[in-house]
């Protein structure tokens, strides 16, 4: 089975996606199931992961409530206040729901570079193995030397990285990114999403070699047993198409066996997320 392990959905509202800037307008729009369904089958994908873009329990209810009344959502992560002081009443709450299988917390966007080390939210983090919940961490460059701290403290917590931590293409400055993101390879329990590179890259003008040398690392660094394919859509569509970004995977991989590819293609997401 061929799964997208992480894509997004949105009714568009200025406000409330106000991270989507005017730069973005291709983006300005809602994007929901029967968007996703036909370019799904047209790159011969089984199902797709819906990764929360909005920090609320409403966004959360929201993705459960598509991934509901369409079959080929197999899985949901949301976002919940991992700092509440209710957490364990809302994680007991959130785990009837089958489909939802991890939380995001949006950390590339706090103010504070360390903020996964913070304590209420690491209290928080240290109630979800007990609820099997996984925990995708979305972070840039800057973060990794705190993340590496903070996966540390969890050996029980399966963590997947987005988006390879959003080496930057653009200037292909990626010494402080490598040596961080092999520091958290070393840690068992965290994987990579070999997802978002396109839009970490000049949008206009990119080609598939400027991702080969980040590609090499996290391959070697976490070997194929812990990479699974992710498009960002409909993020990716600022800087190409959804066929596009699975290309570039394709193409990367496809000097590895049939078996190795069809880990990163679906069979590290069913693992990971217990589809």
């Amino acid at each position: 089975m061929k799964i997208d392990s992480h894509q997004h959905f949105w009714n568009y509202h200025p406000a409330k996606d106000a991270w989507i800037t005017d730069e973005m307008k291709v983006i300005q729009q809602d994007f929901l199931p029967a968007d996703l369904a036909p370019l799904l089958r047209k790159n011969n994908i089984d199902g797709c992961i819906a990764i929360q873009a909005d920090q609320s329990e409403e966004e959360t209810h929201f993705l459960l409530q598509l991934a509901e009344e369409n079959d080929f959502i197999k899985a949901v992560v949301g976002w919940i206040d991992l700092r509440g002081a209710n957490l364990e009443a809302r994680l007991e709450y959130f785990s009837q729901f089958k489909k939802l299988k991890g939380f995001r917390h949006i950390v590339q966007g706090e103010p504070q570079d360390d903020f996964l080390l913070r304590e209420d939210f690491c209290n928080g983090i240290a109630k979800l193995a007990k609820y099997n919940f996984t925990y995708d961490l979305l972070i840039l460059p800057k973060h990794l030397p705190y993340a590496v701290k903070f996966v540390s403290r969890f050996a029980k917590q399966k963590f997947v990285i987005d988006h390879l931590a959003k080496p930057d293409f653009k200037q292909a400055d990626f010494a402080d990114w490598e040596k961080g993101i092999k520091e958290l390879a070393t840690f068992s329990n965290v994987m990579c999403k070999v997802s978002g590179m396109v839009t970490e890259a000049d949008w206009n003008n990119w080609k598939k070699a400027d991702f080969t040398y980040c590609l090499d690392v996290v391959t070697e660094a976490f070997g194929m047993d812990r990479l699974l394919f992710g498009s960002d859509w409909p993020v990716c569509l600022l800087a190409g198409s959804y066929e596009q970004t699975g290309e570039i995977v394709t193409d990367y991989f496809s000097k590895f066996s049939k078996e190795e590819q069809d880990k990163i293609w679906g069979a590290n997401a069913i693992k990971f997320y217990h589809l």
